[in-house]
Parts: C-alpha cells; sequence; structure tokens
C-alpha cells in the first residue's frame, strides 16, 4: 500500500459530495475527513489538524466566509472553495480571505486533484521561497533577478519582474486582482485593474507564444501562473 500523502477536510453539506469525494480521495491516497457543517469544521481543523481543507461555501449553519476567517485565526493550511459557477463575488472575496484556491461546482475529479496538488506544494516549498524555480520554458531567480524563457535572458522593468516573481512565488494558486495591487502598488491601488491589465499585457508580449499558457487570466478575477508538475 503507497503511504497516505496526507488527510483532507471535507466540508459540505450535499451528500453526494462526500459519496464522490470519499472514495476518490482514498484512492488517490489522501485520507478523507468529513464535516457537514461550520462549526464541525472548525473543531475538526483544530483536534486533527487536516493537510488541506476543501471548503464549500454555502452551508446550514453558518457562512462559508465565515468559517474561512475562523480557520484562517489559527492555520495556514490550503483552503481549496468549493464554489458554484454564478458566485464570483464570493470567489474573490473568498481569495482575499485568505483561501488559497477554488473550484468551480460542478466540478471534474482530475482538476480538483490537480488543484489539491498544486496547493500542498506550494504550502510545503513557501520556505525555499527564493530558490531558482521554473515554470515550462520560463525560469527565474529571484536572488539574480534574473529571468530567463528558452534559455534566453528576458528584459524586464523592475514593475514587470515584481509583478512576475509575485506570480511565480504563487505559481498554480490564482491571486486577485485586489491581492496584486496591494503586494505591488500599496492599497491605496486595490481599484486601479486597469493599471494592472497594462503591465500583464506588456508581461506578455515580452513571453511571446508562451504567454497564453503560462499567465492564466481567471475573468473577473484574477490571474495565476501555470504551476509545471
Amino acid at each position: 500500500m503507497s503511504p497516505s500523502l496526507g488527510t483532507i477536510l471535507v466540508v459540505d453539506d450535499e451528500p453526494q459530495i462526500h459519496r464522490f469525494l470519499t472514495p476518490a480521495l482514498t484512492a488517490a491516497n489522501y485520507v478523507p475527513l468529513r464535516a457537514e457543517r461550520g462549526d464541525e469544521a472548525l473543531r475538526l481543523a483544530a483536534s486533527r489538524a487536516p493537510d488541506a481543507i476543501l471548503l464549500d461555501l454555502g452551508l446550514p449553519d453558518m457562512d462559508g466566509q465565515q468559517v474561512l476567517l475562523k480557520l484562517r485565526e489559527f492555520t495556514a493550511i490550503p483552503i481549496i472553495i468549493l464554489s458554484a459557477r454564478d458566485r464570483e463575488a464570493e470567489k474573490i472575496q473568498a481569495l482575499d480571505a485568505g483561501a488559497d484556491d477554488y473550484v468551480e461546482k460542478p466540478f471534474a475529479l482530475g482538476e480538483l486533484l490537480a488543484r489539491i496538488r498544486t496547493a500542498l506544494r506550494h504550502h510545503l516549498r513557501q520556505d525555499n521561497a527564493e530558490k531558482p524555480f521554473s515554470s515550462g520554458p520560463l525560469t527565474i531567480d529571484p536572488i539574480l533577478h534574473k529571468v530567463t524563457l528558452d534559455g534566453a535572458d528576458l528584459p524586464l522593468t523592475k514593475r514587470e519582474h515584481t509583478l512576475l516573481l509575485l506570480l511565480a512565488r504563487n505559481r498554480g494558486r490564482v491571486l486577485t486582482h485586489r491581492q496584486i495591487l496591494t503586494a505591488i502598488w500599496g492599497p491605496a491601488h486595490t481599484e486601479d485593474v486597469a493599471y494592472l491589465r497594462v503591465y500583464i499585457g506588456q508581461l506578455r508580449r515580452k513571453l511571446g507564444s508562451q504567454a497564453s499558457t503560462l499567465i492564466i487570466t481567471e475573468p473577473g478575477i484574477g490571474y495565476r501562473l501555470k504551476d509545471s508538475e
């Protein structure tokens, strides 16, 4: 038997979600935990210390956003939101509040498992954030402030480099417009989405034909840098 890859707490009040995910997570070598209410999720998160949490926003006893905020008071583990397609504003709110990612319902199992792997990798490598890393043909060395594309140096302005490095440190994870603008331009610029789009456009032009597969737009929400397995 393969060793466990970690414990995943699934917080959802839909029985069919648990019937689907419990055997799927087990087959993928995770140990699933089940919670159907917010209070139960908080208790299990504190007592069982799971490695990641899948959190539905529509819970019967408390709002999922409230559960997220309470979780972030005592744990930094990856939290992936399970959301309905028509709740874009809730996705943005959850990501700004500390969620690591979101998966839309109905979701494909393969995509969900990939998002879990990415979130767990990102959590584990945070201590090594300054080491060189790659995403496909793109390589970034944070210490040397050097970026190469297919082995050739990529000339970037200071702001472009800062933006690309922020995406790279969170590669595979969606960052909202507000998160990016706050991190790079400060809290006074959280609404300057058009300004951000200009810099994303500049980066994409310099990345050329690779841009569409490296910098992925999450419509109405933000951006993510592709994470290479």
